[in-house]
Protein backbone atom coordinates (compact mmCIF):
# COMPACT_ATOMS: atom_id res chain seq x y z
CA UNK A 1 0.00 0.00 0.00
CA UNK A 2 1.00 3.48 -0.93
CA UNK A 3 2.65 5.16 2.39
CA UNK A 4 0.54 8.48 3.69
CA UNK A 5 2.35 11.31 4.22
CA UNK A 6 2.03 14.79 5.80
CA UNK A 7 2.81 17.37 3.42
CA UNK A 8 2.27 21.01 4.21
CA UNK A 9 1.38 23.41 1.37
CA UNK A 10 1.80 27.34 1.47
CA UNK A 11 -1.14 29.12 -0.06
CA UNK A 12 -0.56 33.07 0.33
CA UNK A 13 2.33 32.60 3.00
CA UNK A 14 -0.26 30.67 4.96
CA UNK A 15 0.45 26.40 5.90
CA UNK A 16 -1.85 24.24 4.62
CA UNK A 17 -1.74 20.35 6.21
CA UNK A 18 -2.50 18.05 3.68
CA UNK A 19 -2.09 14.10 3.68
CA UNK A 20 -1.40 13.12 0.02
CA UNK A 21 -0.66 9.16 -1.00
CA UNK A 22 0.23 8.10 -4.57
CA UNK A 23 1.37 9.70 -7.88
CA UNK A 24 -1.38 11.96 -8.72
CA UNK A 25 -0.47 9.99 -12.47
CA UNK A 26 -4.60 9.88 -12.71
CA UNK A 27 -7.28 11.72 -11.25
CA UNK A 28 -6.83 11.12 -7.51
CA UNK A 29 -9.39 11.49 -4.51
CA UNK A 30 -9.40 15.01 -3.19
CA UNK A 31 -11.34 14.90 0.59
CA UNK A 32 -12.80 17.68 2.18
CA UNK A 33 -14.18 18.06 5.61
CA UNK A 34 -17.14 18.65 7.49
CA UNK A 35 -17.01 21.58 10.17
CA UNK A 36 -16.05 19.36 13.42
CA UNK A 37 -13.57 17.66 11.11
CA UNK A 38 -10.39 17.20 9.45
CA UNK A 39 -8.35 15.64 7.10
CA UNK A 40 -6.97 13.33 9.59
CA UNK A 41 -10.55 12.42 10.31
CA UNK A 42 -10.53 10.55 6.61
CA UNK A 43 -7.50 8.74 7.56
CA UNK A 44 -9.10 7.22 11.20
CA UNK A 45 -11.83 6.35 9.44
CA UNK A 46 -9.87 3.84 6.85
CA UNK A 47 -11.05 5.75 3.95
CA UNK A 48 -8.04 6.62 2.41
CA UNK A 49 -6.88 3.54 2.57
CA UNK A 50 -9.73 1.79 1.11
CA UNK A 51 -8.93 4.25 -1.91
CA UNK A 52 -5.18 3.72 -2.00
CA UNK A 53 -5.97 -0.19 -1.71
CA UNK A 54 -8.14 0.32 -4.34
CA UNK A 55 -5.49 1.84 -6.36
CA UNK A 56 -6.23 5.14 -6.42
CA UNK A 57 -3.76 8.18 -5.56
CA UNK A 58 -5.57 10.49 -2.50
CA UNK A 59 -5.07 13.77 -0.76
CA UNK A 60 -7.00 15.02 2.12
CA UNK A 61 -6.33 18.65 3.38
CA UNK A 62 -7.20 21.25 6.65
CA UNK A 63 -8.92 23.70 5.46
CA UNK A 64 -7.79 27.20 7.45
CA UNK A 65 -8.84 26.90 11.08
CA UNK A 66 -8.89 23.17 10.95
CA UNK A 67 -6.69 20.80 11.98
CA UNK A 68 -3.29 21.72 11.68
CA UNK A 69 -4.09 24.16 9.21
CA UNK A 70 -4.21 27.70 11.22
CA UNK A 71 -6.42 30.33 10.69
CA UNK A 72 -6.43 32.60 7.52
CA UNK A 73 -8.46 34.96 4.98
CA UNK A 74 -8.26 32.55 2.21
CA UNK A 75 -11.54 31.17 0.56
CA UNK A 76 -11.96 27.46 0.46
CA UNK A 77 -11.71 27.63 -3.04
CA UNK A 78 -8.52 29.02 -3.53
CA UNK A 79 -6.75 26.85 -1.22
CA UNK A 80 -8.22 24.01 -3.06
CA UNK A 81 -7.08 25.01 -6.15
CA UNK A 82 -3.33 25.90 -4.86
CA UNK A 83 -3.06 22.80 -3.62
CA UNK A 84 -3.93 20.77 -6.31
CA UNK A 85 -1.33 22.88 -8.49
CA UNK A 86 1.28 22.34 -5.94
CA UNK A 87 0.67 18.45 -6.06
CA UNK A 88 0.74 18.94 -9.69
CA UNK A 89 -3.39 17.80 -9.76
CA UNK A 90 -5.20 18.80 -13.07
CA UNK A 91 -8.23 17.36 -12.08
CA UNK A 92 -9.28 15.47 -8.85
CA UNK A 93 -12.96 13.63 -7.76
CA UNK A 94 -13.86 15.81 -4.80
CA UNK A 95 -14.74 14.03 -1.68
CA UNK A 96 -17.21 16.62 0.32
CA UNK A 97 -19.51 15.80 3.44
CA UNK A 98 -21.53 18.61 5.25
CA UNK A 99 -20.02 21.92 4.75
CA UNK A 100 -17.23 19.95 3.06
CA UNK A 101 -19.79 19.28 0.23
CA UNK A 102 -21.03 22.68 -0.12
CA UNK A 103 -17.39 23.96 -0.94
CA UNK A 104 -17.23 20.94 -2.94
CA UNK A 105 -20.29 22.19 -4.96
CA UNK A 106 -19.32 25.63 -5.70
CA UNK A 107 -15.85 24.48 -6.27
CA UNK A 108 -17.25 22.25 -9.24
CA UNK A 109 -19.65 25.15 -10.29
CA UNK A 110 -16.87 28.11 -10.35
CA UNK A 111 -14.25 25.57 -11.54
CA UNK A 112 -15.41 22.94 -13.65
CA UNK A 113 -12.44 21.99 -15.43
CA UNK A 114 -11.02 21.30 -12.19
CA UNK A 115 -13.86 18.08 -11.54
CA UNK A 116 -13.18 14.67 -12.37
CA UNK A 117 -16.16 13.52 -10.52
CA UNK A 118 -18.29 14.46 -7.49
CA UNK A 119 -19.45 13.04 -3.89
CA UNK A 120 -21.52 15.18 -1.88
CA UNK A 121 -22.23 14.08 1.29
CA UNK A 122 -25.12 15.06 3.56
CA UNK A 123 -24.21 18.61 1.18
CA UNK A 124 -25.37 22.03 2.90
CA UNK A 125 -25.63 24.89 0.81
CA UNK A 126 -28.18 22.89 -1.27
CA UNK A 127 -30.74 25.15 -2.04
CA UNK A 128 -28.85 28.08 -2.22
CA UNK A 129 -27.37 26.77 -5.20
CA UNK A 130 -30.23 25.27 -6.71
CA UNK A 131 -30.76 27.26 -9.61
CA UNK A 132 -27.38 26.07 -11.28
CA UNK A 133 -26.92 22.64 -9.90
CA UNK A 134 -27.73 20.93 -13.30
CA UNK A 135 -24.25 22.78 -14.00
CA UNK A 136 -22.92 19.64 -11.73
CA UNK A 137 -20.73 17.19 -13.15
CA UNK A 138 -23.04 14.58 -15.13
CA UNK A 139 -23.25 11.08 -13.15
CA UNK A 140 -22.04 12.64 -9.65
CA UNK A 141 -22.45 10.75 -6.35
CA UNK A 142 -24.78 11.65 -4.11
CA UNK A 143 -24.98 10.22 -0.24
CA UNK A 144 -27.34 10.94 2.54
CA UNK A 145 -28.20 9.61 5.96
CA UNK A 146 -31.79 8.31 5.72
CA UNK A 147 -32.63 9.96 9.35
CA UNK A 148 -30.33 13.04 8.62
CA UNK A 149 -31.38 16.37 10.71
CA UNK A 150 -28.81 19.08 9.83
CA UNK A 151 -29.49 18.31 5.68
CA UNK A 152 -33.03 17.05 4.80
CA UNK A 153 -32.45 14.09 2.98
CA UNK A 154 -35.39 16.35 0.23
CA UNK A 155 -31.72 17.95 -0.53
CA UNK A 156 -30.38 14.88 -1.86
CA UNK A 157 -33.34 14.16 -4.20
CA UNK A 158 -33.03 17.81 -5.16
CA UNK A 159 -29.47 17.28 -6.30
CA UNK A 160 -30.34 13.83 -7.81
CA UNK A 161 -32.95 15.50 -9.81
CA UNK A 162 -31.04 18.32 -11.02
CA UNK A 163 -27.99 16.59 -11.76
CA UNK A 164 -27.91 14.30 -15.05
CA UNK A 165 -27.32 10.39 -14.17
CA UNK A 166 -26.24 11.61 -11.29
CA UNK A 167 -26.50 8.34 -8.52
CA UNK A 168 -28.58 8.88 -4.98
CA UNK A 169 -27.36 6.22 -1.84
CA UNK A 170 -29.43 6.64 1.19
CA UNK A 171 -27.64 4.83 4.11
CA UNK A 172 -30.57 3.40 6.14
CA UNK A 173 -30.65 4.13 9.87
CA UNK A 174 -28.22 6.89 9.28
CA UNK A 175 -27.92 10.20 10.42
CA UNK A 176 -26.02 13.29 9.58
CA UNK A 177 -22.71 11.76 9.43
CA UNK A 178 -23.68 8.82 7.84
CA UNK A 179 -20.69 8.20 6.61
CA UNK A 180 -18.77 7.96 9.59
CA UNK A 181 -21.85 5.81 11.18
CA UNK A 182 -21.96 3.17 8.28
CA UNK A 183 -18.05 3.53 7.03
CA UNK A 184 -17.38 0.39 5.45
CA UNK A 185 -20.91 1.15 3.23
CA UNK A 186 -19.24 4.23 2.49
CA UNK A 187 -15.85 2.64 0.95
CA UNK A 188 -17.57 0.40 -1.08
CA UNK A 189 -20.00 3.24 -2.47
CA UNK A 190 -17.02 5.74 -3.41
CA UNK A 191 -14.64 2.59 -4.73
CA UNK A 192 -17.44 1.61 -7.06
CA UNK A 193 -18.25 4.73 -8.09
CA UNK A 194 -14.37 6.21 -8.42
CA UNK A 195 -13.84 2.55 -10.59
CA UNK A 196 -16.75 4.19 -13.22
CA UNK A 197 -15.14 7.40 -13.45
CA UNK A 198 -11.56 6.81 -13.86
CA UNK A 199 -11.85 3.08 -15.52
Amino acid sequence: MQSIETKTVIVDGSPINTLQAGDFATPPILFLHGKAFQAKTWQELGTLAAVINAGYSTLALDLPGFGNSPEAAIGPEKVIIEVMNAAGIERAIIVGPSMGGKIALELALNNPDKIAGLVLIGAVGVKENQARLSELPSGSLIIWGENDQISDPENGKILNREISDSRLVVFKDAGHPCYLEQPELLHKTLVDFVNTMVR
